[in-house]
């Protein structure tokens, strides 16, 4: 289970629960940059390679082949690049509240909604950017008050310039224009969530993603719940995922 921004793997503690339950093996990572993992200088230790390459090694330090990969966020970005950049060690895919790569960038070069909702990105891009993050802002949006300091903890040990080599390295930049069909489409079964309060990756994203992936896609819409859609609709997550997995 892959988190986004800004989060670290306690954003999964519903579901690590839930799925433990069910009996399955449960794996939640801190992303490079977050928490307890590392966190390598220098924007060329965010490719997307080494990306990917965390994420196998956590499946192989499982004592595994392959894996469902569960990501939210930047880690469902990472998710979906595995699901066809790695495809021999996914069995099933699962994003919350991260569209498609292609409909996001389709939806910044011609929805001027999702543009504005995208400000903040632009400004992440831009050098220092992380000079003007700290802990306690950043934990601003956890509504669980027994959970915000366990998170105020986490970003101290975090890398804010880390946090956002994300943005610099992957996220689109101006001018935004559609991307074309994707090199590869996905194989596997894919379980997309989405919150439909999200303030910043609007709804229209998941408009076309049947037409990026060839295995069975299913696409469950949750109103009320914003972009941490995993906390917001915690419980319901949870047993749209159990319902959802493979046996």
């Amino acid at each position: 289970m892959l988190h986004g921004f800004p989060d670290f793997w306690y954003t999964w503690r519903h579901q690590m629960a839930g799925l433990a339950g069910a009996g399955y093996r449960v794996a939640a990572a801190d992303l490079r940059g977050y928490n307890l993992s590392d966190a390598p200088q220098g924007a060329g230790s965010y490719g997307m390679r080494a990306l990917l390459g965390d994420v196998s090694a956590v499946i192989r330090a499982e004592g595994r082949q392959g894996a469902t990969v569960v990501g939210h966020d930047w880690g469902g970005a990472i998710a979906w690049q595995f699901a066809t950049r790695v495809p021999e060690m996914i069995g099933a895919l699962a994003v919350l509240n991260l569209p498609h790569l292609s409909g996001l960038t389709r939806e910044l070069a011609e929805n001027p909604e999702q543009y504005e909702a995208s400000a903040y990105t632009r400004r992440f891009q831009e050098e220092g950017a992380h000079e003007e993050l700290d802990a306690v802002t950043l934990a601003r949006w956890v509504s669980d008050s027994e959970a915000r300091p366990r998170y105020v903890e986490a970003f101290e040990r975090s890398d804010f310039e880390a946090m956002l080599f994300y943005y610099k390295r992957h996220y689109p930049r101006e001018p935004y224009r559609a991307a074309g069909p994707p090199e590869a489409r996905v194989g596997c079964p894919v379980l997309q969530i989405h919150g439909l309060e999200d303030p910043y990756l609007l709804p229209g994203a998941l408009n076309g993603t049947w037409e990026w992936v060839d295995g069975v896609l299913t696409l469950v819409t949750v109103p009320g719940a914003g972009h941490f859609v995993q906390q917001d609709a915690a419980d319901l997550v949870t047993r749209r995922i159990l319902a959802w997995l493979p046996r």
